[in-house]
């Protein structure tokens, strides 16, 4: 094919205008090779070998969510088109099983890769000393049989779904997240999502609301150097204290050298905000209603949500330093 056919080509065109698409800026600056080190996604034993590979499928799935289109099928249907698959690193569509295969193994190690992009968020500067911790609810298909009816306090409501625990930090970056049966999340499940953040870094404050007006969350930070601001619950004891927040009654009790003005708590907690931008920005990319059936399928779709959230942020961060680049929003 001459160079004036391939000009004249309509598919051509069309190539080189989706190249110059927002989407495709999500994989200029990360690569996904890292998922093939994963034992899930290696050849099975019997020595059949995968259709496709794990980086393109989730390059896939990235293009797809970021467009809002979720599910197998609506997902397979997008990944037939040729601009869309080519991009995306395919040498063919995949098929719905490979589409399907790969979001139930990637439930298996969705955390680690979870993990592996919050890292490059922070090695890129990313995250800074205040973290927020928030639960929020996610709206399950009623045909989810895995799903249940859960209480939303926020807006006194009931949905059908699960929920998600997530603590989040700078630019609406979350760096530690659960996926949780219901929006009201257990103590235990804060515990576990506080010490994985603190994993990431340490930072100076940790903001959450009444619901995370526990002593053992409180002492726990404060162990490790961090201060926890969250507003003091009266509601379950006889004789309430004379505070706002509980670290005031915590540091009383442990230290007499620390003193912390009211103004300054209440201007941190004030940043709490941030972890509920971040969990409209996670929706968006979404979060915020699975359209898988079954836990597994939408513990996947919940972070892969998370995930490209932090691609979008990563991407953003990389194309600032370009001028004239697009930002990509979300």
């Amino acid at each position: 094919m001459s160079s004036a056919t391939l000009q004249d080509d309509p598919s051509v065109d069309s190539f080189f205008n989706v190249v110059e698409t927002e989407t495709l800026a999500l994989f200029e600056h990360l690569s996904f090779e890292f998922l093939e080190e994963f034992d899930v996604f290696a050849p099975a034993e019997t020595g059949r070998t995968r259709d496709h590979e794990p980086p393109e499928l989730m390059r896939g799935f990235l293009h797809c969510y970021y467009k809002d289109i979720y599910g197998i099928r609506p997902v397979e249907r997008e990944l037939r088109n040729t601009v869309v698959w080519l991009s995306c690193g395919f040498d063919r569509p995949p098929s719905r099983d490979a589409v399907d295969r790969f979001l139930t193994d990637l439930e298996h190690v969705v955390d680690e890769v979870f993990d592996h992009l919050v890292e490059q968020a922070a090695l890129r500067g990313l995250l800074d000393l205040t973290y927020s911790i928030d639960s929020t609810d996610v709206r399950a298909m009623p045909a989810d049989q895995d799903a249940s009816k859960c209480y939303d306090p926020t807006n006194d409501e009931y949905y059908h779904g699960y929920g998600c625990t997530i603590v989040s930090t700078g630019q609406k970056i979350p760096i530690a997240a659960e996926f949780t049966e219901s929006k009201q999340a257990t103590e235990e499940t804060a515990m576990r999502v506080t010490r994985d953040a603190l994993a990431v870094a340490k930072p100076i404050w940790m903001v959450g609301d009444s619901a995370y007006d526990t002593l053992d969350w409180h002492d726990h930070l404060l162990a490790a150097g961090v201060v926890p601001v969250a507003p003091y619950n009266a509601r379950n004891t006889d004789d309430p204290k004379d505070i706002e927040y509980r670290v005031e009654d915590r540091i009383e009790q442990h230290s007499e050298d620390v003193q912390l003005k009211q103004s300054t708590l209440d201007e941190t907690y004030n940043r709490r905000t941030g972890v509920e931008r971040t969990n409209e920005s996670v929706k968006d990319c979404g979060l915020g209603r699975t359209h898988a059936r079954g836990r597994v399928h939408a513990r996947s779709q919940v972070f892969l949500a998370l995930c490209l959230r932090l691609v979008i942020a990563i991407t953003n961060y990389e194309r600032g330093d370009n001028p004239g680049s697009t930002v990509i929003t979300v």
